[in-house]
């Protein structure tokens, strides 16, 4: 029931980018004419613009940091439940939750940059989240910090899968430990990175709800993502029409990150 419901809204939501819809849904066949209204929208380029800012900061950082913080508490540290549970802790925060964390730090007049005002400071500046050429920064920083975590949690039982023999071989033979994990452990775990990035690069495509709460989209149109454009034309400009049709576009890029792992999987042998 679910499967249909998710599928048939989505059919549903294709249908309507191919019919006139200004206000109402009417229904009346236009062909492609909101797909041409689409790509001759400024606003529309500007999204996909903050989108390829946006996407590789928050998938490659998310991957470099979390692989990082994995390999270093794989050392078998002290506190490492506790270093877990701190660094797994923005995950069980939801984006909402987030997002209203982080715009009180970043806005000038109540966080980071008030506090150092208040020690003295008076000429300490942290207000990216109100600049426009580097808010889409901000916010990206603001995802990374949500991910990291999950993207760590995934490298850990990556690495804890790997045989102590194989660190034990290495170093007899003369490897040192970042050599070992360069050349030796990180190339084993590839699917691991594969699976992260399936997963980080559409949700970072359809980010929505930290652009509602953290910048509104703003300041200007700074931090316009596809989703929000998309979220603004159906709901408070009433052009069902073209949303429906940007919401195709960025089902077909999430169809376009997916079909790589379907077309893996059915390669995978089975094994019995």
């Amino acid at each position: 029931m679910s499967l249909l419901f998710f599928y048939g809204l989505a059919l549903w939501v294709v249908l309507v980018s191919f019919v006139d819809s200004e206000g109402f849904i009417q229904y009346k066949w236009v062909g492609l004419r909101q797909y041409q209204r689409l790509w001759a929208d400024e606003n529309w380029w500007l999204a996909l613009w903050n989108l390829l800012r946006y996407l590789p900061i928050v998938v490659g950082a998310s991957l470099v940091l979390g692989c990082v913080l994995a390999i270093l508490l794989d050392q078998k540290v002290r506190f490492e439940g506790g270093f877990r549970t701190l660094y797994l802790y923005p995950l069980a925060l939801s984006w909402i939750v987030s997002g209203t964390i982080w715009r009180w730090l970043l806005s000038p007049d109540l966080g980071v940059e008030a506090w150092l005002h208040g020690l003295g400071w008076q000429g300490a500046v942290f207000d990216w989240i109100v600049r426009p050429d580097r808010a889409i920064f901000a916010m990206s920083a603001v995802a990374v910090w949500h991910a990291t975590g999950f993207v760590m949690a995934m490298f850990i039982a990556g690495l804890r899968a790997v045989d102590d023999s194989v660190f034990k071989a290495a170093m007899i033979d003369g490897a040192s430990l970042p050599r070992i994990y360069w050349r030796i452990v990180l190339p084993t775990l590839r699917p691991t990175v594969f699976s992260a990035v399936l997963i980080l690069l559409p949700a970072a495509l359809k980010t929505f709800d930290l652009v509602v709460v953290l910048t509104q989209g703003g300041p200007g149109q700074a931090t316009v993502l596809p989703a929000f454009y998309m979220f603004d034309r159906f709901f408070r400009r009433d052009q069902m029409g073209l949303a429906a049709a940007s919401g195709s576009i960025i089902l077909m890029m999430s169809i376009a990150i997916a079909v790589p792992y379907i077309v893996r999987e059915l390669r995978r042998p089975r094994h019995d």
